[in-house]
């Protein structure tokens, strides 16, 4: 069911829970920010873990979507598409209120794997593991299944970084230690 006002419900939550963190931010702030009901709410979400996995699936579809992108642009080219996904990183780090992965930030905040919360992380990050696969597979590396762990990796540690250092710098070093990982080392800086 997306309504609108669901919607509405769904975009106060991105707001604040990226901004101030999943378990600091209650039902009621959300239901300020969208000016709606508490009868509203719960029309919408059975409570605000479902809430808080709706905020995380609609965080991973824009990821999905941003990774998507970087692969029609690389057109079956690996170092093409790492460097269109280093941008990417460069460019959300460099975004005003930026604070990190958000997937990063809710499993810190729920660490019960068995938490709908933390499955809607690990679904990603699964996702997330699969696309590097995909990305890698032209190369014909054998173990790929373990360079798209170390890939995931990188990208955890670029989205970290990217919250304490220079964006230009965080991309450029995805870059360099994916390349590295790949075997495709020797290629140029950028």
């Amino acid at each position: 069911m997306n309504s609108p006002m669901r919607e509405r419900l769904i975009e106060a939550a991105t707001e604040l829970f990226y901004a101030q963190g999943l378990r600091a931010v209650s039902v009621d702030k959300v239901i300020d920010l969208a000016s709606t009901t508490k009868v509203t709410f719960y029309r919408h979400f059975k409570s605000k873990d479902d809430l808080v996995v709706a905020y995380l699936e609609r965080r991973a579809a824009l990821e999905r979507d941003g990774i998507g992108e970087a692969i029609k642009q690389g057109d079956c080219d690996v170092d093409v598409t790492l460097r269109a996904i280093s941008e990417a990183i460069g460019i959300i780090a460099c975004a005003p209120g930026f604070r990190g992965c958000p997937f990063i930030n809710a499993a810190a905040e729920y660490p019960d794997p068995d938490s709908p919360i933390r499955k809607a992380v690990d679904a990603h990050r699964r996702w997330n593991k699969t696309a590097f696969e995909q990305l890698i597979a032209p190369l014909g590396i054998a173990d790929a299944a373990e360079v798209a762990d170390d890939l995931m990796l990188i990208r955890d540690g670029a989205m970290v970084a990217g919250y304490l250092d220079k964006p230009a710098k965080v991309a450029a070093s995805f870059l360099r230690s994916s390349r590295a990982v790949i075997g495709t080392g020797d290629s140029p800086r950028s």
